[in-house]
């Protein structure tokens, strides 16, 4: 498949998600990806569901797009020698073991880097490979509670929420691939591959933002408000008369136009300082207002006024949103057994002069060794 990863070569010996999401996003770029799976059962999320589909999992669907799959035993010699000559020609190894394992298996970092300088070895674990709870293994709803999301994500302090999707294992996959991807660059300059490192616990931690330094610097400790923003003010979920819709004030410009497009009075809540600290009334007042606007008629008017703003969407209007399709958000693939899928796509577009460069052609997630005799063949 083209792309900006074309010629690259990355063995994937990850499951469940943090590690396979990762890969996926590099093959996504047009690297080729071949998964190692267990015989007989393969990465753990083909058994996760329902739903399943003709027996396939859709979990597995979400984060194995644009991969060849070959089932091997680490613990059999020649499938062992299977992987060794797949690691003789990869660029990158991505592994999510706990740690100790691969040493176990006698395919840790310094044996599998002796047989290949110049491979990137990408590793994810839980909580951190070293430290006082290093090794610790990590799932995402874990790693969410212990990492602090959750006590920042819920409708008030005493009732902690996990996000709908496991963000730390999707996050996680995301920093490593920017951290492999970073590693080859260097490869180009040093000529010797590196090891890169991160956590469930490190991508949630590294995506604290403003909440983070609101503790180190300011010594205040976020908690959970519900879907209003805690440093700005108007800025969340308000009711209206046939429903709810969001708003985003996020500057003194904003809120002159807001007011003076809805006869809002701004005495007493002029700067965003005095309108955070009086939450409750700014709220009362945006829906006093909008109690007299249906959904659709207050979307227009804020259109109207150039007030950002929005509904709250299913996903299945998600993805049937014209919005969506247009950015390429939507990908059609044939996979062996299920036949014609359509899949959610890559989330990055590229672009040369006046001309776009995304890859279009995708592949489906792969059956359990779908790929096996054809890589032992090219092996051979």
């Amino acid at each position: 498949m083209a792309g900006p990863l074309e010629g690259v070569l990355v063995v994937d010996l990850s499951r469940a998600l943090a590690g396979p999401h990762s890969t996926m996003m590099l093959g996504d770029l047009g690297a080729r990806v071949i998964k190692v799976e267990a015989p007989g059962t393969g990465d753990d999320t083909r058994g996760w569901g329902p739903p399943f589909v003709d027996g396939e999992s859709t979990y597995f669907l979400s984060a194995n797009r644009n991969k060849e799959s070959i089932a091997l035993d680490l613990k059999d010699a020649g499938d062992r020698d299977v992987l060794l000559r797949l690691v003789d020609r990869a660029d990158v190894l991505v592994e999510n073991f706990r740690t100790g394992v691969l040493d176990r298996l006698g395919l840790g970092i310094e044996a599998l880097r002796e047989r290949n300088p110049r491979l990137v070895v990408l590793s994810i674990t839980g909580f951190g490979h070293d430290g006082p709870e290093g090794g610790r293994a990590g799932y995402d709803q874990i790693a969410q509670g212990e990492a602090g999301l959750m006590s920042l994500t819920g409708s008030g302090p005493d009732d902690p929420q996990r996000v709908g999707t496991p963000i730390a294992d999707l996050l996680a996959g995301m920093y490593g691939a920017y951290g492999a991807v970073a590693a080859l660059h260097e490869r180009d300059r040093t000529g010797v591959g590196s090891v890169v490192r991160t956590s469930l616990l490190a991508a949630v931690v590294g995506v604290h933002a403003f909440q983070g330094t609101r503790f180190t610097v300011a010594g205040e400790v976020g908690v959970a408000q519900g879907n209003h923003h805690p440093a700005i003010a108007p800025y969340g979920l308000f009711r209206c008369a046939d429903g709810a819709v969001q708003i985003a004030v996020g500057s003194e410009g904003l809120w002159q136009r807001f007011c003076a497009a809805f006869g809002i009075a701004r005495e007493g809540l002029e700067t965003n300082a005095e309108r955070v600290a009086q939450r409750g009334r700014v709220t009362e007042v945006v829906e006093a207002v909008f109690a007299e606007w249906t959904a659709e008629e207050l979307l227009a008017r804020l259109r109207e006024a150039g007030i950002p703003a929005g509904k709250v969407r299913r996903l299945d209007e998600v993805y049937e949103w014209d919005q969506t399709a247009s950015q390429g958000l939507l990908i059609d693939v044939e996979h062996a057994t299920l036949g014609a899928l359509r899949l959610p796509g890559p989330p990055l577009r590229f672009f040369q002069g006046s001309g776009e460069t995304t890859p279009r052609q995708h592949t489906a997630p792969p059956t359990l060794d779908q790929h096996g005799p054809a890589i032992r063949e090219w092996l051979a």
